[in-house]
């Protein structure tokens, strides 16, 4: 039984689970701290907003391709040196964005700082899995969310504060002493797994390294710059979406064959695994796409400050963290994985549609609190019974390529949901604006009545009439545009809420292997 030698008692699990931890939060926090610091960065290094866009981009592209080789790598060069490699890159790299003087220089470093960023999120979730003997998983799962899920909300709190006392580079900076610390911690406690062989250089799958990478890294670009370049009035998302489908389709064929794949692919032979992976992916979805949307909103629509938005969502972030011990002992004491995940399913919709109804061009700040609580309950209920139902039936070294997976969807749906979002936002402004046009007829007495009502208050305010009328009229299209925002705003809250109600029943359908006996001794094999 090989995979049980890695369980810790007392103090060294504490610390190791300390470690990884704090690894997690480091690379998920950067995903999202730099979203408030883009204004900044434009100004600093004269760049423009597709260019500084790259910042996230580069970031985003260097984790998804490095996230499928993580437990490949592992095997390679023992998972303590990798792990600590990864954190050393991760921390020299933060230096160097800080330390940037362009733009193309600050996009490669944050594509290196993704490449070591993308190791620390799965390592750390197979390092506190196998660190637990099995009936504390739940536990340990719940331990690692707290970090999964609270680190994309602080990103924006912490960027704000950040930006408004400090300069940019600092939130780079930031990461330098938590890295060294963790890297010290990480040589000292971590251990390695005893794999059965390594592989030689002439075993090593590097067409399949390229294959991923070009079909990944393709995929990355066309999510994030689709929407910028018009999707397929472009010459290079057209060329890259070829690129992409090519890509998949010969790295598959290519795992499937090849006798040393780098990523097993085999593992997706178990049934919880293929679920949890999609729901991983929607999981996803919900998380990044409403911690991208709501700041968006408050920000744009309501003209709040990028702390004042970032703060909003910390409620959230404390319920979610309250909920997941809760979970975890609740899993401990025997209860199922696909009602508490059919229940975070169901509250996130829920969560969705209460957003649909309260957005006005107005909404106050206290209308969103119960929302984000919600919000949270959902996300604490949703995350760990996600994870363990699709790693529930793995076995020793499947575990690690099962977490791969999962942790690849995951970040995945977040980059489809934003994505998706924009372009959806974008199509969908357009057409509210030319409806509530539409509905405006400058010969229906009401809307003369109303141009008259408000150019009258800029004649009292000393304006002559001809440019009253013309402010008058600025001021009507300044509303339908405001309007169509939120109407806008609306339809992405209520598409995310369905998607999720389309997800419950499917929850329940699949099948919990916990009890019988026969399955698992099948799993080994």
């Amino acid at each position: 039984m090989e995979h049980n030698s890695l369980v810790e008692y007392g103090s060294r699990r504490v610390v190791i689970t300390i470690t990884a931890i704090v690894c997690a939060l480091l690379e998920i926090v950067d995903t999202t701290i730099v979203n408030v610091a883009l204004n900044d960065m434009k100004g600093n290094l004269g760049a423009t907003t597709s260019e500084v866009g790259w910042v996230i981009t580069a970031y985003a592209i260097g984790n998804v391709i490095v996230v499928p080789l993580t437990s490949w790598l592992s095997q390679q060069f023992g998972r303590r040196n990798y792990f600590a490699a990864s954190i050393m890159l991760f921390t020299i790299c933060s230096f160097l964005c800080g330390n940037a003087t362009g733009i193309n220089e600050l996009i490669v470093f944050r594509l290196l700082q993704g490449v070591g960023g993308g190791a620390l999120l799965v390592t750390s979730q197979t390092i506190i899995t196998e660190s637990y003997p099995a009936e504390k998983r739940g536990m340990a799962q719940a331990l690692y969310g707290m970090g999964v899920i609270i680190g994309p909300t602080l990103g924006p709190p912490l960027g704000g504060y950040i930006i408004d006392n400090f300069s940019w580079p600092y939130i780079f900076y930031i990461n330098i002493p938590l890295g060294i610390i963790a890297t010290l911690l990480t040589l000292q406690f971590v251990r390695s797994p005893r794999y059965a062989e390594k592989s030689k250089t002439k075993d090593i799958d590097w067409l399949g390294i390229a294959l991923l990478a070009t079909f990944i890294g393709s995929l990355q670009y066309i999510l994030e710059k689709g929407h910028d370049d018009d999707w397929f009035s472009s010459n290079t998302i057209i060329l890259l979406t070829v690129t992409s489908v090519l890509g998949f389709f010969f790295f598959i064929w290519r795992e499937l064959t090849f006798r040393n794949p780098v990523v097993n692919l085999r593992v997706l032979k178990n049934g919880n695994l293929r679920v949890g992976t999609v729901l991983s992916f929607i999981m996803g979805f919900g998380l990044y796409g409403s911690t991208f949307i709501i700041p968006l909103y408050t920000q744009a629509g309501l003209g709040w400050t990028a702390t004042q938005a970032g703060f909003l969502m910390v409620p959230s972030a404390l319920t979610t963290a309250v909920f997941m011990p809760v979970i975890g002992r609740l899993l401990q004491g025997g209860a199922k994985k696909q009602l508490l995940a059919a229940t975070g399913m169901l509250l996130f919709g829920i969560f969705c549609v209460w957003g649909y109804k309260i957005l006005t061009p107005d909404t106050g700040a206290d209308a969103f609190f119960w929302m984000l609580i919600l919000r949270g309950a959902a996300m604490g209920l949703l995350f760990i019974p996600v994870t363990t139902l699709s790693l529930s039936t793995l076995k020793g070294r499947e575990i690690g390529e099962g977490a791969a997976f999962t942790g690849m969807m995951r970040q995945l749906g977040g980059s489809f949901g934003i994505a998706l979002i924009t372009t959806f936002m974008s199509q969908k402004l357009m057409v509210h604006r030319s409806n509530l046009v539409g509905h405006l007829d400058i010969n229906n007495p009401d809307v003369q009545n109303r141009i008259n009502g408000i150019a009258q208050s800029f004649i009292q305010k000393g304006f002559p009439f001809n440019i009253a009328k013309e402010k008058a009229l600025q001021s009507l299209d300044f509303m339908v545009s405001k309007q169509a925002m939120v109407l806008t705003y609306m339809d992405v809250f209520w598409f995310i809420g369905m998607m999720f109600f389309l997800c419950v029943p499917f929850v329940l359908m699949v099948k919990d292997r916990k009890n019988s006996t026969v399955n698992i001794s099948e799993a080994m094999h």
